[in-house]
């Protein structure tokens, strides 16, 4: 309402100066046919007929003049009447605002107002990231430019090794257009990295939009797209606005790069940061003090956005002043070290906008632009078509739908330190949960002091706890060897072996423990387990060291510390061997009998439904996806694993204990549903006519073993 009573007064207003102009020049007219007004426009020496000859082209020559500046008049009112035929302006006019510095300024320019961007127009953003905590960042700035976005966007991202393998996985199945620019001439130096993107960007690239992470957008990222439209014939760079104590806020960049290549930037800031460097006595800049020297020698190289683009939240900035209105905001930049704690009488709006978009499910933004024919369709990949081609009448179209669903994924979610040579027996405990086992994670880290990588299956707002949890913890936030990769929920089965897979492709070490995450491994396990491989001389072998599994039924256990302390437990009843009254085949083979007076390795034959928790290399064969929910997850891969030719080996003075917890929802489904039980029956038997091809009369066993039973 506000911005449609503005339009009207400024019709109001032209229809008005149109009014005095022609009222104005009859005026000027009828003077000028005085006697007086004669005397005064002709010189002295002429006579009357030239007098008058005179008058009548002086008069032809205003009345020409004056129709002219009514013609212009008249189309700039009609151009007005086409802007407001909607009922709201094309960008660029706003509300005026108070500058920080002191004295009124207008959030609007003097520029004439800017092309509307095409819906089809693809626009380019660039970002530099570095490390874990800017690549959280990141995820939550690209939602809220797709939440608002009606355009095609390519994104540039400038990163490092860490952010590159973190954002790579997470944007394959996120975003179609991403670049991935490598960092070649400031390794490292990632505070510069702004400074170099004319030449670490494709050279055909004329323009990009360039965003810290720690900024959130309110609007369609296409009204700040539009701004370059204020430059068809100027060499001024659009930067961010001046605020607060007169820093120059770097959030927001609009960089015309064929312009800048061609004044010469790259040696420019170079020439610059020398003299800085010099006058400063400083060993490092950071580009913001580089662009604030270049901008004071040559202010005429930057035009200031508006700060409704920028509007700062720190405790040293007016960003009030930036706004009349919250409708105003375009983009709101957490610039603070105090982040949501900043001071500002509007920051709880501020902050459910930016935790709205937090914990905003990222699924819902992989949408789709429809009507541009120049766009190039997204290629169709394996999976894609495989989905396309299912049959939904298929009784288990669900379970098939389910293994091939592409996850959002986000690898190292936490700050984690990779191993510069790990040790060729270090082994890495490999695991899955949900948000109902998180209790596990402290109990786990006590009883293993070794790297850890686990696959989380959460929604946005989930990660979002278990980022306060994790942070929160004396005992997790004091470990930095333990990987946690996020795999965002998605479908009505829990994807356990596509997380399985994930935590084991992301590990370091040359070996891995595939365990569950409601299992505490013996103290001293991983000592035990390195030993064990080197004494084994797993490195020159094909071999599955197995972990024997007891449980118990009791929430609070005074955990053995030995294996005699164990047995003692076993023998009165306070322990059991693993599932042995609900599902005695799957451990049975481990031969818990020989166990007990075991002092070396044994090996034991593969039986059907084994499914043991196994100690293997890295590079071992993955889990099948295609099996969901509950059943068979395990006791396929080891199937494999046999098939592969691996030997059993259990280890004599390894153990590991269940602890007891609420079943799961998909063992629920399981026991109830006999749709659920035949679906698994079908995968069953797929699964055992995939390994006969690729493997021949060696899986015919499998085949035999499952009739048999």
């Amino acid at each position: 309402h506000i911005m449609l009573r503005s339009w009207r007064m400024k019709l109001k207003l032209l229809l008005a100066t149109v009014t005095l102009a022609i009222l104005l020049s009859w005026l000027y007219l009828f003077v000028g046919s005085l006697e007086y007004g004669r005397f005064l426009l002709l010189p002295p020496c002429l006579g009357e007929q030239a007098s008058r000859d005179v008058e009548r082209e002086a008069l032809a020559s205003r009345v020409r003049r004056v129709e002219q500046e009514n013609q212009q008049l008249r189309l700039q009112l009609g151009q007005a009447q086409a802007e407001g035929s909607d009922g709201s302006p094309q960008w660029g006019a706003s509300a005026e605002d108070r500058d920080p510095a002191g004295g009124d300024r207008s959030n609007h320019t003097a520029c004439p107002k800017q092309r509307t961007v095409h819906k089809c127009e693809l626009l380019h953003v660039a970002i530099v990231c570095a490390g874990h905590n800017a690549s959280r960042d990141v995820v939550t700035l690209v939602k809220s430019i797709l939440f608002h976005r009606k355009n095609p966007l390519h994104f540039h991202f400038i990163t490092d090794s860490v952010a590159h393998q973190i954002l790579q996985t997470l944007f394959q199945s996120w975003m179609p257009e991403v670049s991935w620019i490598p960092n070649k001439h400031y390794s490292g130096i990632y505070g510069l990295m702004k400074l170099t993107l004319t030449k670490a960007l494709p050279s055909n690239l004329s323009k990009v939009i360039v965003l810290d992470t720690d900024i959130t957008f309110a609007t369609d990222i296409a009204e700040l797209w539009a701004v370059f439209g204020k430059f068809s014939g100027e060499d001024r760079v659009p930067l961010g606005p001046w605020q607060g104590l007169g820093c120059w806020a770097q959030g927001v960049i609009l960089l015309l790069l064929d312009r800048l290549r061609r004044l010469g930037w790259e040696q420019m800031w170079r020439l610059t940061a020398e003299r800085e460097l010099m006058s400063m006595l400083s060993t490092s800049l950071a580009d913001q003090d580089i662009f604030n020297a270049v901008i004071k020698q040559d202010p005429s190289l930057v035009y200031r956005l508006p700060c409704f683009w920028n509007v700062q939240l720190s405790d040293h900035t007016r960003s009030e002043q930036c706004y009349t209105e919250l409708s105003d905001l375009k983009v709101i930049h957490w610039n603070s070290p105090k982040k949501l704690r900043v001071k500002n009488k509007h920051v709880e709006f501020f902050r459910n906008l930016y935790l709205t978009f937090l914990e905003y499910d990222g699924n819902l933004l992989r949408r789709e632009l429809f009507g541009c024919a120049n766009l190039p369709s997204p290629p169709r990949d394996q999976l894609q078509q495989a989905l396309e081609e299912l049959d939904e009448d298929d009784p288990c179209y669900d379970f098939r739908q389910q293994h091939l669903m592409q996850h959002r994924i986000h690898l190292f979610f936490l700050q984690y330190e990779f191993l510069a040579l790990p040790n060729p027996t270090d082994v890495t405990l490999v695991a899955q949960l949900s948000m109902d086992r998180l209790q596990m994670l402290e109990a786990i880290c006590k009883h293993w002091a070794g790297p850890i990588s686990l696959a989380l299956y959460m929604s946005d707002a989930e990660a979002q706890q278990f980022l306060r949890y994790a942070q929160a913890s004396e005992v997790l936030s004091a470990r930095r060897n333990i990987a946690y990769h996020i795999v965002y929920k998605e479908g009505q089965f829990y994807p356990i072996n596509l997380l399985r897979n994930v935590a084991l492709a992301n590990t370091q070490t040359p070996y891995v423990f595939l365990t569950d995450i409601d299992f505490l491994p013996m103290y001293g396990l991983y000592d035990y387990l390195r030993n064990s491989i080197q004494q084994l001389e797993l490195p020159q072998r094909k071999a599955a060291l197995i972990v024997p599994a007891f449980e118990t039924l009791h929430y609070r256990l005074t955990f053995p510390k030995s294996k005699a302390e164990l047995l003692s437990m076993l023998d009165m009843g306070s322990l059991y061997t693993f599932r042995y009254h609900v599902w005695p085949k799957g451990h049975a083979p481990t031969d818990y009998a020989k166990w007990r007076t075991a002092t070396v390795p044994y090996r034991v034959a593969w039986q059907p439904d084994f499914e043991p928790y196994v100690v293997v290399r890295r590079d071992c064969p993955r889990y099948d996806q295609r099996f969901v929910g509950f059943g068979w997850n395990k006791v396929s891969h080891i199937m494999e694993l046999d098939a592969q030719e691996y030997e059993l080996l259990v280890l004599p003075n390894a153990f590991m204990i269940h602890m007891p917890h609420a079943p799961s929802f998909d063992i629920s489904k399981f026991r109830l549903s006999a749709g659920y039980r035949g679906c698994l029956q079908t995968l069953r038997e797929e699964f055992h006519q995939d390994l006969s091809r690729r493997y021949g009369a060696a899986a015919l066993k499998y085949l035999t073993a499952e009739r048999s039973l």
